[in-house]
């Protein structure tokens, strides 16, 4: 089932707008003002589980917003259903700044091609706010299988029954990397999902998976340990986590990228005020270098760009993996 409209979204829940919303027409010199003085904390729900890389990168702009409204910002995980399930309940949050959402390349990208009964519409139920970071994708090896590259991993699939690749998950940037990967290469490939990433990391150490895509830093500790091989970094630069791991394109596979992101979005109709005042703190985040240089070590590169950007920068996004998902026929059932 579609979204519903905004008319009957409002019905089934309404929005009751707090006092104080005047405040945002100024910001005061020393520290913005918040969304409403009336002591409702501000909550960014993550709709993946406590200690993803979502909750990660959540939490340290939890802490600086605080820091910079004065006033408190909750975390609140909501799994469920590819993302889908916290990101919903921000849809049909009241549009005053209490309530948001750190969507990601899956929430908010590949789930609406891919999900059949996505319950939203990501450019029409949300308010872009500002992309916040992005992150690269591994291509990771058993250590055993006699492929060091690209060009060598798709010879290799083609004998035989072809190879499985591990991910995090349906849906996940490392099913659509894997997915983009035997589409524009040919590499007979066969996806399977993991609910748990550290025994997807465990069974392609063990040899049981061959292949495995995943986030750069949760595989950094294994690579360099010789415990599974880095083939490539999926993303058009090198990572400086694994700075000896070639790209695609230095493999001989040009315009690839399965670059992994989040952003910040509020519920539709949030005010513009509101939303500047929101992405102007991501971006002065991101103008912070000790900020920076600590989610550089942790594999994020800090975006914060402006709600525009950030439009145009989605709706991109979702017309490439739809037509990945159109040519492969990759399906979350």
């Amino acid at each position: 089932m579609r979204a519903t409209s905004d008319t009957a979204m409002h019905a089934r829940f309404p929005r009751r707008g707090l006092p104080g919303l005047a405040l945002l027409a100024a910001t005061a010199p020393a520290r913005a003002q918040s969304p409403s003085q009336a002591g409702r904390p501000i909550t960014i729900i993550v709709p993946f589980g406590a200690g993803s890389s979502t909750d990660i990168l959540a939490r340290i702009i939890a802490r600086r917003m605080s820091a910079e409204l004065g006033q408190t910002v909750l975390v609140e995980n909501r799994a469920g259903a590819g993302g889908t399930l916290g990101s919903l309940a921000v849809a049909r949050a009241a549009p005053d700044g209490h309530t948001l959402v750190m969507g990601t390349i899956a929430s908010h990208s590949i789930n609406a091609s891919l999900m059949r009964d996505i319950p939203y519409r990501v450019l029409e139920d949300f308010t872009p706010i500002s992309l916040v970071a992005q992150f690269p994708n591994l291509l990771a090896a058993g250590r055993d299988l006699p492929a060091g590259s690209i060009p060598e991993l798709v010879e290799l699939s083609r004998q035989g029954r072809g190879l499985n690749f591990a991910t995090g998950g349906v849906g996940s940037s490392g099913q659509m990397a894997g997915e983009l990967l035997r589409l524009r290469t040919g590499a007979h490939l066969n996806h399977v999902p993991y609910r748990e990433v550290g025994q997807a990391i465990s069974d392609t150490i063990a040899g049981h998976v061959p292949l495995l895509i995943y986030q750069v830093p949760a595989l950094v500790s294994a690579v360099n340990a010789g415990r599974i091989k880095a083939l490539s970094v999926l993303a058009p630069q090198r990572t400086p986590l694994l700075p000896e791991t070639p790209t695609p394109r230095e493999q001989g596979l040009e315009d690839f990228d399965a670059t992994a992101w989040m952003g910040l979005f509020g519920p539709p109709h949030l005010p513009d005020r509101i939303t500047t005042l929101l992405q102007g703190l991501v971006a002065g985040a991101a103008r912070d270098e000790a900020l920076q240089a600590q989610l550089t070590q942790q594999g994020f590169t800090f975006v914060g760009s402006d709600p525009a950007e950030f439009r145009r920068f989605l709706q991109a996004d979702i017309t490439k993996w739809a037509e990945v998902v159109r040519a492969t026929g990759a399906s979350s059932d």
